[in-house]
């Protein structure tokens, strides 16, 4: 049997990995009480006794905009921590697996941008993603590095809680209509993850895969099926807040962190790799809003 440790646990996917990890093997699960990624002597000693066949990181700084004023402690989690993970699974022989973003790109290019394209992150955030991405590469370890796309779950802070809780607070909400991306639910993506494992059978799957929701969608078009869906699980048609469309430039509340406008991948070197596809993002809202207890009040 497999020894499979997941760092992060009670994080959004960390918490749906404990599940969907369960049937490939031992699970040992930690979090940041019981690893701490900022220690790299803890890191290391961690790994040597365990000593996992596979090692799952769903850690990591994920608040954008406060990556701004913290540049160091998001680059400590985001970017040292991964490459000594990496360093540590080429040493036991494990495989790595970690969770990346498609902030990493700037959001210029006019069609979905594919792994081979060259990465520019535009806030800090995205640069300490794509500096761990670089770390793990540079070890030379056996990996899956999973560039994932707005996640969100019925845990944590996110923009389907965020927009369920106002859509009822607030007669109007302003999303932006041009930053474009494929919405991902957190029970996707472990689920996937474990399919992925499943299928991993050759070194030469190593590498780097966009992992995230089928289709595309707006922010302002999200936000908007959000309700429409909420509503038809609540069975109350009024009450609801009106969605207004804004543009990235004008939104009344600037936010301290740029965004890409398109962070749209393609997933055709996943599919193609493992035969793997998460399913479209509106199958994915509409099973994560059925088990948001926020709604069902």
């Amino acid at each position: 049997m497999k020894t499979i440790l997941l760092i992060g646990k009670n994080g959004q996917v960390g918490w749906e990995l404990q599940r969907s990890l369960l049937p490939l093997g031992r699970v040992i699960a930690l979090d940041r009480t019981q690893l701490d990624l900022t220690q790299p002597d803890a890191i290391r000693k961690t790994l040597r006794e365990i000593a996992p066949d596979i090692i799952v990181n769903a850690a990591g700084y994920t608040t954008v905009d406060k990556a701004e004023d913290e540049p160091e402690l998001a680059m400590q989690i985001n970017a040292t921590a991964p490459g000594i993970l990496a360093e540590e699974s080429k040493r036991i022989h494990a495989l790595l697996v970690h969770y990346s973003t498609d902030y990493v790109f700037d959001g210029t290019q006019s069609t979905p941008y594919v792994e081979e394209d060259e990465a520019r992150p535009v806030n800090l955030y995205g640069k300490s993603k794509l500096a761990g991405e670089k770390a793990i590469h540079a070890s030379g370890c056996r990996h899956l590095i999973l560039r994932a796309s707005w996640i969100y779950s019925a845990r944590g802070t996110n923009f389907v809680l965020t927009m369920l809780k106002l859509a009822r607070q607030r007669s109007e909400l302003v999303v932006v209509d041009d930053q474009i991306g494929s919405p991902s639910s957190a029970q996707a993506l472990a689920k996937s993850t474990a399919e992925l494992l499943g299928c991993f059978t050759d070194d030469a799957q190593s590498g780097l895969y966009h992992f995230s929701a089928s289709g595309y969608v707006s922010r302002f078009a999200f936000a908007q099926a959000i309700i429409e869906v909420a509503k038809n699980f609540v069975g109350q048609a009024s009450g609801w807040a009106t969605v207004c469309a804004t543009t990235t430039e004008n939104y009344p509340y600037p936010l301290p962190a740029a965004r890409p406008l398109n962070a749209t991948t393609s997933k055709a070197k996943l599919k193609r790799v493992f035969g793997v596809a998460l399913p479209p993002w509106q199958l994915q809202l509409r099973k994560a809003l059925g088990e948001i207890s926020v709604i069902r009040s």
